[in-house]
């Protein structure tokens, strides 16, 4: 980005690209997933284009809706530095939005459905259940987790990647919930009342762990009801203990432990895509 002028730089940088384009791959994953890629490859590009849109116009708004909490916790952010305005902000998001909706609008009538609903999600987190403990940490759950389901949707099949969307969804949530516990001061000098500050830092970390093994149990699940073979449970073993240990770990340091179980989120999708990738071999 150092190419880009000021002004510009600021405005990537608000969508966080690199989150953007990962929730694109995860739609994309979704859409391997459920049964290939080669039958619409019009339709599943359409999906990743509105995902990654939409997931910069959510990033975008959110700086907008927390930018006086930013001020606190995360001072570099573009607007509490100063490189671009609340306003400058809101125009980002609103246009990223449109860009998602004129693309969702030429997929299935399913897909559109969780078009809308995401959507909706996006601004209602940041405006409405952000503070909420444990709501707006399910809500950033299900939204990452879905790009899973739209992937399928593009397809006609938005179940197919549905243990997928489930392990994703959960160890989301378990992040959400050690992200949490990192912005306590900045969360508690706002009055917002999340799931850490309400019921204790360490109850909550546990809280994170126990959802993180109900994942972990279900990701085992298309090994052993024959859905994919030994190469998918190779790969997501690892990835399962990946996870765990981060969840544990975020007792002694959150901000190390939230990065570790993305990175094992991504492992656990890879392992989605090996299985697939064998079954299609086979």
């Amino acid at each position: 980005m150092a190419s880009l002028s000021p002004p510009l730089r600021a405005a990537v940088e608000l969508t966080r690209p690199g989150n953007a384009v990962a929730a694109g791959v995860l739609t994309f994953t979704g859409a391997f997933v459920s049964g290939g890629v080669a039958a619409a490859p019009a339709a599943i590009t359409a999906a990743v284009i509105a995902t990654v849109a939409a997931t910069g116009g959510g990033n975008a708004i959110n700086d907008y809706f927390d930018r006086d909490i930013d001020a606190v916790n995360q001072p570099d952010r573009p607007i509490p530095r100063g490189a671009i305005t609340a306003r400058g902000a809101l125009a980002v998001s609103i246009g990223l939005f449109a860009v998602a909706t004129v693309a969702a609008l030429t997929l299935p009538l399913v897909a559109i459905g969780i078009a809308v609903v995401n959507l909706l999600a996006l601004v209602a987190y940041t405006e409405w259940f952000k503070g909420r403990p444990l709501v707006g940490n399910a809500l950033v759950a299900y939204l990452t987790g879905s790009a899973f389901l739209f992937g399928g949707a593009a397809l006609g099949d938005p179940l197919g990647a549905g243990v997928l969307f489930l392990l994703a969804a959960v160890a989301t949530l378990t992040r959400e919930i050690v992200k949490d516990v990192e912005d306590i001061a900045g969360d508690r000098q706002e009055g917002l009342r999340t799931f850490p500050i309400v019921v204790g830092r360490t109850p909550a970390l546990w809280a994170g762990v126990a959802v993180l093994v109900v994942a972990v149990a279900a990701s085992v699940l298309p090994y052993l009801d024959d859905t994919f073979g030994l190469s998918y449970l190779l790969v997501v073993a690892p990835a399962d203990a990946v996870m765990l240990w981060a969840a544990l770990y975020s007792f002694r340091d959150p901000t190390v432990s939230q990065r570790w179980l993305k990175r094992g989120m991504f492992l656990a999708t890879a392992a989605f895509v090996v299985g697939r990738a064998m079954v299609v071999v086979g």
